[in-house]
């Protein structure tokens, strides 16, 4: 599944770069950013650094806290509050879909520096981000498919057990629910393996996308000199990342991954976004926003990102909830999960007046 996923960012890495070559020849390289007060290059360096340890803790913190908080039986995935949490860190990637990447990805490609024909003539973003939804629920597909050939098989069943064993050793036994709990895991049957196997799916899928995204934002902001952008930039990343890791955490907690794949999902996720500020750092005298490479291979990958992110948030994460049994039971519990999505999704939104 990992190799696929690999080889799908390199051919879309490699159709993009061969897209931009051949459409540059017909555009003229765009004026530089015009000079203000707010670009100053030695100013704008000490806030970089501050961005990128800033944003590298909170990534952390979110991304951890579903991770480090299982023993804690209120945020355990089967309890109501991490319904709701959940749901409110979905109403965030949401909104970063479609108040963050997607405006972003229209205005790059509809940039006067980008030649009249073809950027101004064919809605571009939306015709890609329709592509990346469709391809999220082919790879989607495939994947459940793969996994499930794999469990009847019994393949997966070896790792899905020892995954049970460590999540029941490391139970306090304070709660007086590990043998019972054990007990569950082990006779788990054939519809929670098939959910088990979903959440595995998305898990990885979701991190796919948000890692894409990640870089390209980083990247962005580790090129700019404008120290009055940057400033905004790193609260409304800071609060992006936080709970945007919340929900990859609690797509990572429901998917029972060893420790192991944990961190490494954890790692990545964590660092991404100060590897692109680092980037976009030590390209900067190299890099220009506004050139017209620049602006068609970010706003092709931010108009892929987009796709990716609503499809997964829309589909996987909410959708999958609220048609649930367990929301469907409960009318309650339904109005406080979206209450949770309309304050994450409000919540972002509010950020995109900074970002």
């Amino acid at each position: 599944m990992a190799t696929s996923l690999v080889k799908l960012i390199s051919i879309l890495f490699i159709l993009i770069s061969i897209f931009t070559r051949q459409v540059l020849s017909q555009s003229a390289e765009c004026e530089d950013e015009s000079n203000n007060s707010c670009n100053n290059k030695s100013k704008a360096l000490p806030l970089k650094i501050i961005a990128i340890v800033s944003i590298l803790v909170t990534s952390m913190i979110g991304v951890s806290a579903p991770l480090l908080t299982r023993s804690i039986p209120a945020l355990h995935p089967d309890r109501s509050l991490f319904v709701i949490v959940k749901a409110f860190a979905a109403g965030i990637i949401l909104a970063t879909g479609f108040m963050h990447v997607l405006p972003d990805s229209f205005d790059m490609l509809s940039s006067s520096c980008l030649a009249e024909n073809p950027w101004h003539k064919f809605p571009f973003t939306g015709f890609v981000a329709m592509l990346s939804a469709i391809a999220t629920l082919m790879v989607d597909s495939f994947a459940t498919s793969i996994y499930r050939k794999k469990c009847n098989s019994g393949v997966v069943n070896p790792e899905v057990e020892r995954d049970q064993e460590m999540a029941v050793t490391v139970q306090p036994p304070s709660f007086g629910h590990g043998h019972a709990h054990g007990h569950h895991l082990q006779s788990k049957d054939g519809t929670e393996a098939s959910q088990l196997m979903r959440y595995r799916v998305i898990a990885m899928v979701l991190e796919l996308g948000i890692i894409v995204h990640s870089v390209v934002i980083g990247l962005s902001m580790g090129a700019s000199n404008n120290t009055c952008s940057i400033k905004g930039l790193i609260a409304a990343l800071c609060f992006h990342q936080m709970f945007e890791g919340m929900g990859l955490g609690g797509c990572i907690l429901q998917a029972e991954y060893k420790w192991m794949k944990k961190l490494i999902m954890v790692f990545f996720f964590s660092v991404t976004t100060p590897f692109g500020i680092a980037l976009g750092i030590a390209l900067s005298n190299t890099y220009k926003e506004n050139s017209p490479s620049a602006l068609i291979t970010v706003g092709l990958l931010n108009a892929s990102s987009a796709g990716l992110l609503i499809y997964m948030a829309l589909v996987d994460l909410l959708s999958a909830d609220f048609m649930g049994p367990k929301l469907q039971a409960n009318i309650k519990l339904q109005i406080k999960s979206y209450a949770a999505v309309l304050l994450g999704a409000g919540g972002m939104s509010l950020m995109a007046k900074w970002a």
